[in-house]
C-alpha cells in the first residue's frame, strides 16, 4: 500500500484551480479556431478572434479567462493501493480554498441555496470519487460557471421519445437558453441509468476531447441541428453555436429514458494532475 501525502494532495488540488482558470486545453483552442476558420458571419468571425485573444492574454498575464471562475467540480481517480489516513474530501476543499485564494480567482459559493452568504473560499467543491487499478491518485478539476449551469436541463423522456426524442430536446435546451450560456457552446449528453446518473454523465462527458466510438453519429447530428438554430457566437447570430457535442451513456430500466445536457459556455475549462 502506498500512503497517500495530504499536503501533496492539498498543493496539487490548488495548482489545478488556478491552471483551469487562466489556461484553455488545446483541444479547445483548436475547436475554437476551426469554427473562426469556417465561420461566415464577420461579426461571428471577429468575436472569436477575440475570444481566442482573451485565452492567450489570460495565459500570458497570469489572469482568469473569464470573470466567473466557477464552482470547483472536482474527479478524483483513487488507484486501490492507495492508503489514506485523512478525510479526502476536506483535504480536496482546502486545495480548493487555497488555490482559490492564492489565484486571486472570484469566489462565487454560497452557504446554502437559502442563506447566499459567500464562504469565501470557493468551497464546498463538487467531488466525484472513483476507484481504479494501481497506486495512483488522479485529478481533473472543472470549473463550472454559473451561467451555462443555468442554461442546463434535464429530462425523464418516454422510450417511445427514442432518437428524434433526444435531439429534440437537446435542440430545445440550446434554443432556449443557449445565448445566456456564453456560446459558442459545448454539450454533455448523459443518457441512461436514473435520474441522478444521467446528469452525472453529462457533466463527465464534457471532459471527452473525442468523438464517441458509439455514438458519433448522434453527436454530429445534434451539433449540426443546434448550429441550425442560428444563435451563434455571443447570441449574435452566425454557424458557431455548438463546437461539439459529447455523449455518455448507461443502462437504463426498460421502462425509461433519463437523458441530461450539461450545456459548457466557450471556456470549457479543465486541468489534470496526478500523485
Amino acid at each position: 500500500m502506498r500512503k497517500v501525502n495530504r499536503q501533496k494532495l492539498v498543493d496539487l488540488i490548488a495548482r489545478l484551480c488556478i491552471r483551469a482558470n487562466l489556461t484553455l486545453p488545446n483541444h479547445q483552442l483548436d475547436l475554437l479556431e476551426s469554427a473562426m476558420n469556417r465561420e461566415s458571419s464577420q461579426l461571428a468571425r471577429e468575436l472569436l478572434e477575440q475570444i481566442l485573444e482573451n485565452a492567450s492574454l489570460a495565459k500570458k498575464s497570469y489572469l482568469p479567462i473569464c470573470q466567473d471562475c466557477g464552482m470547483a467540480v472536482v474527479y478524483v481517480t483513487i488507484g486501490r493501493e492507495c492508503h489514506f489516513t485523512f478525510d479526502l474530501e476536506t483535504a480536496i476543499n482546502e486545495g480548493v480554498a487555497k488555490g482559490y485564494k492564492e489565484g486571486y480567482l472570484r469566489m462565487s459559493m454560497l452557504m446554502s441555496p437559502i442563506d447566499r452568504r459567500n464562504t469565501e473560499n470557493n468551497t464546498k467543491a463538487i467531488v466525484h470519487t472513483e476507484l481504479a487499478d494501481g497506486d495512483k491518485v488522479s485529478v481533473i478539476v472543472c470549473p463550472k460557471g454559473g451561467g451555462s449551469e443555468n442554461a442546463s436541463r434535464i429530462a425523464m423522456l418516454t422510450p417511445a421519445d427514442g432518437r428524434e426524442g433526444i435531439i429534440d430536446f437537446v435542440v430545445d435546451a440550446v434554443k432556449q437558453k443557449g445565448a445566456s450560456a456564453c456560446p459558442p457552446l459545448t454539450l454533455g449528453l448523459g443518457m441512461g441509468g436514473s435520474m441522478e446518473k444521467c446528469a452525472e454523465l453529462a457533466k463527465l462527458a464534457l471532459l471527452r476531447e473525442k468523438p464517441s466510438d458509439a455514438y458519433a453519429d448522434l453527436e454530429d447530428e445534434i451539433t449540426k441541428s443546434c448550429n441550425e438554430l442560428g444563435i451563434g457566437v455571443g447570441g449574435f447570430g452566425g454557424d458557431s453555436t455548438v463546437l461539439a457535442t459529447h455523449i455518455l451513456s448507461h443502462s437504463c430500466h426498460m421502462a425509461t429514458l433519463p437523458v441530461a445536457v450539461n450545456i459548457q459556455c466557450h471556456a470549457a475549462r479543465h486541468a489534470e494532475g496526478e500523485l
